[in-house]
């Protein structure tokens, strides 16, 4: 991985979420407006949600494309939106939603950065309280780290 795959103007704060698809929408619209993934790919990532859940526990959800929908990746990149108010996902509230398009399993390596951050309760209450998207930003710095 070359490229930074979490970009600052891929970061966002926002208040609440019509529900879980219009969420998953937004992650994904932010993936197509900075050129990471077609607009089909959003299609692919709401058809994903449906077979089974992206819910990842400690008020995450990581939000991504079938197999299917993978001709659509342009390049990896990550999308980040922090609600005020959790979303209702399948019954379990969700505050952060993360975007996720990888070319050639290198979704896998950003998961597994992802997940060593979320597992710490420290860390995802530091994104909680943070003030700004360019703080959260800061605290998600490592993901881009090789």
């Amino acid at each position: 991985m070359t490229e930074q795959i979490l970009s600052p103007e891929n970061v966002r704060l926002a208040t609440r979420a019509a529900g879980r698809d219009d969420a998953i929408r937004e992650a994904g619209r932010i993936l197509v407006d900075t050129g990471a993934v077609r607009p089909e790919y959003l299609d692919s990532m709401l058809e994903r949600e449906g077979s089974v859940s992206t819910f990842m526990g400690n008020l995450l959800a990581i939000p991504h494309g079938t197999n299917e929908g993978k001709d659509a990746i342009v390049r990896s990149a990550l999308s980040f939106v922090r609600y005020d108010e959790p979303v209702d996902w399948g019954g379990e509230p969700v505050r952060f939603v993360v975007g996720i398009a990888g070319l050639d399993n290198e979704h896998l390596e950003i998961l597994s950065k992802i997940a060593i951050i979320f597992s710490d309760d420290d860390s995802v209450q530091s994104l909680v309280d943070a003030g700004s998207a360019e703080e959260i930003y800061s605290l998600l710095s490592e993901v881009n780290d090789s």
